[in-house]
């Protein structure tokens, strides 16, 4: 089954071609990172347009690079939820239209269902029931994958998201938008414990977590430095940072794997490309005993590869959509 998956929930439009779930035949992507990165985040209106340009272009180039023709597809996948509104929306109605032009299946994928199936390219063995520790710009949860497409949220961020944090500390440093990859490469070799920053807890909700603390300590610590003319030591900010953002989210995934009786546990979504929070992960499955799963570095970001992936499991359960399909700015994992 040869699906075409379309993915337009931020700055980064991308159509791939995706066969039986796991075989990923092509994925183009076209970023806007560098466009954005002059007002320090996404702009949604531009992310929109750009998406425009963008979208017939790449289902073109999607079916060039593979050879196949129109009617080798045998379905239409795309990501209805969550992102920016109007960015989504592009996605939507380009998928709708092809859908309907060639009298295929529309199959609605949910953006972080996507992500978590970027674990299945890289690793084929891989299959529910798991924990899957979701981290990205958009948001932060530890999810029960149960079932390719029944899910349930154990905890999650109660205000900010982890990448969300990183992207406004590296913009205030100044070190490139999005702030993921800086602040991780800046941070190499910084000593972890040099400053102190807090790591909330959410009293009788265990498995949630808080970062807007996080984050205003952050700030207020180069705010405070800068007016007082002192000059801290960035690769030890940068690691001590990192590392409250890891020991946040590591110990919490533990415990939901502990909780659920499960023995392995997956990590998805951009932030799921950092080497400390990789790192901790790796360790303290080890000394747990739990399987971990990690996808590849290029899967971590957005790509049109995962929604296909999801999208095959989504049509299997009898998930398709008709042309009155809409768009959310937001959407639960579980619907």
């Amino acid at each position: 089954m040869n699906i075409l998956a379309i993915e337009s929930s931020c700055d980064e439009t991308a159509v791939a071609i995706v066969r039986n779930g796991r075989e990923v035949l092509c994925d183009c992507i076209a970023s806007q990172v560098e466009m954005h990165a002059i007002y320090g985040g996404v702009v949604p209106e531009i992310a929109s347009r750009k998406h425009v340009e963008a979208i017939s272009v790449l289902a073109d180039r999607a079916l060039e690079q593979t050879g196949l023709t129109r009617r080798d597809i045998d379905a239409v996948a795309v990501t209805y939820a969550p992102g920016l509104i109007g960015a989504v929306l592009v996605g939507v109605n380009f998928a709708k239209a092809v859908a309907y032009a060639l009298g295929v299946p529309l199959i609605p994928v949910h953006h972080t269902r996507g992500h978590i199936a970027a674990n299945y390219i890289t690793h084929p063995e891989l299959e529910p029931p798991f924990v899957c520790l979701c981290v990205s710009g958009g948001n932060t949860i530890i999810v029960d994958v149960q079932s390719y497409t029944e899910m349930r949220v154990l905890g999650g961020t109660r205000d900010d998201a982890a990448g969300e944090c990183f992207d406004k500390v590296g913009r205030v440093l100044n070190i490139g938008y999005p702030g993921g990859a800086p602040m991780d490469r800046l941070g190499q070799g910084g000593d972890p414990n040099r400053y102190e920053f807090p790591r909330a807890h959410v009293n009788g909700a265990e498995l949630d977590m808080s970062f807007s603390g996080l984050k205003t300590a952050a700030l207020n610590l180069l705010h405070n430095a800068e007016q007082k003319g002192e000059e801290l030591n960035l690769p030890d900010f940068a690691a001590s940072f990192g590392q409250a953002i890891s020991d946040s989210l590591v110990p919490r995934a533990m415990a939901a794997v502990a909780q659920t009786g499960y023995n392995t546990l997956a990590i998805a979504g951009g932030v799921a490309a950092n080497s400390r929070i990789r790192a901790d992960l790796e360790r303290s499955c080890k000394q747990a005993g739990v399987k971990l799963y990690m996808p590849e570095l290029k899967l971590c970001g957005d790509n049109g590869a995962m929604i296909g992936c999801q999208g095959y499991y989504e049509y299997l359960a009898g998930h398709t959509a008709g042309q009155d399909l809409n768009a959310y700015a937001t959407r639960d994992i579980s619907l």
